[in-house]
């Protein structure tokens, strides 16, 4: 009987051992309200080989009924192999449920929140596990490449063209994504709960004031450590106003579409430099009027007003040596002109009209 009672103990206490474990972080928590925006800072830098990093997120004091910022910090794997898949809220129900992160051999869902530093919104890019060895990706991770060595360099490319920091999934303005096929395999692994020190990094942020959203307006005095507990000394970061960050990619390296944006306004001001080039060939068009001006115009003009406006237009440049020529016929007319005027013809009524073509060769 005795055998059969330790056989029973037995079995519970290995289903308890193979059971995944879940952080008490996992029990329910819904809240009417959505958390802030994630603040802007910089990750601090890896102290040491074998730290993961994992994103600052907002964690709800069920005491207080107020958010409370969790800063990002390094932390060790529970063991080789596994990677850290963030929490997230996302609308649920009328309210707003926490779902809190775990280990995994690959990351999963986490609602599409941009924590940055590896996490653009889906899947992970900040590391990777060569056996037992973890290399850091240098493009998107703060490393000192002079003391770890276990490094690599690959650009992460962001598809999103629209940058924000909405630290939830879901409901009026949270992220839109949805868990893919991949992640609905990871889901099912076997997950791990967050460390102790994890842990440790929670509670001495929920236990200062300072941290909660009541004090700090969506603006926490300290938004990253470089270890879980470490809240003063060298290495810690502070957070700072989003409408006071430089850029809105901080959070975000080797997302720059970021430059993409900044390539859309040179583009604007492009067409508007085109433009004054467009206003200089007016200016030259006056010039033709100038051409009147010249001595040569001014001649022809007297002697034969109607005519002469129209030839310089079809006619080239060259033709300027005809004038002369027209000079020298004039000239014969002229003499044609004198003929009829010494006719001594005034008695005579009819002859008063054939006066009147003199009279117009004066006026040239």
């Amino acid at each position: 009987m005795r055998a059969i009672v330790f056989r029973c103990f037995f079995l519970v206490a290995l289903v308890f051992l193979v059971t995944p474990s879940f952080s008490p972080a996992q029990v329910a928590v819904v809240v009417r309200s959505g958390p802030p925006a994630l603040p802007v800072y910089d990750q601090p830098i890896c102290p040491d080989e074998g730290y993961l990093w994992t994103p600052g997120y907002w964690a709800w004091d069920p005491d207080g009924e107020d958010y409370y910022w969790v800063p990002g910090t390094w932390v060790m794997a529970p063991e080789p192999g596994l990677l850290w898949t963030p929490g997230y809220w996302t609308w649920d129900d009328g309210g707003y449920r926490w779902y809190p992160g775990y280990w995994a051999p690959h990351v999963g869902f986490y609602g599409g929140i941009a924590y940055g530093y590896g996490y653009p919104g889906e899947g992970f890019y900040g590391g990777e596990w060569r056996g037992n060895v973890y290399r850091y990706n240098t493009a998107v991770t703060n490393v000192n490449t002079t003391i770890i060595h276990n490094t690599y360099n690959t650009t992460v490319t962001n598809n999103n063209t629209t940058v924000n920091r909405v630290s939830y999934n879901g409901g009026n303005g949270g992220t839109t994504a949805r868990p893919t096929a991949a992640d609905m395999g990871v889901s099912r692994e076997a997950h791990r709960q967050a460390t102790p020190m994890q842990t440790q990094q929670q509670q001495t942020a929920r236990s200062n004031r300072e941290f909660h959203v009541s004090m700090n307006h969506g603006n926490p005095p300290i938004a990253a450590t470089p270890k879980p507990g470490v809240f003063s000394g060298s290495g810690v970061v502070p957070g700072r106003e989003a409408a006071k960050a430089p850029s809105p990619n901080a959070n975000r390296p080797n997302t720059q579409p970021r430059p993409e944006a900044a390539p859309n306004t040179p583009e604007r001001p492009n067409p508007n430099a085109s433009k004054p080039p467009e206003n200089k060939p007016p200016t030259e068009k006056p010039q033709p009027p100038r051409q009147p001006s010249n001595p040569s115009a001014r001649e022809n003009p007297p002697k034969n007003p109607h005519e002469k406006p129209t030839q310089p237009p079809p006619s080239n440049p060259q033709p300027r040596e005809k004038p002369p020529e027209s000079r020298t016929k004039p000239q014969p007319q002229e003499k044609r002109s004198e003929r009829p005027a010494p006719q001594p013809q005034p008695n005579k009524p009819e002859p008063h009209p054939k006066p009147e073509p003199p009279d117009q060769h004066p006026d040239r």
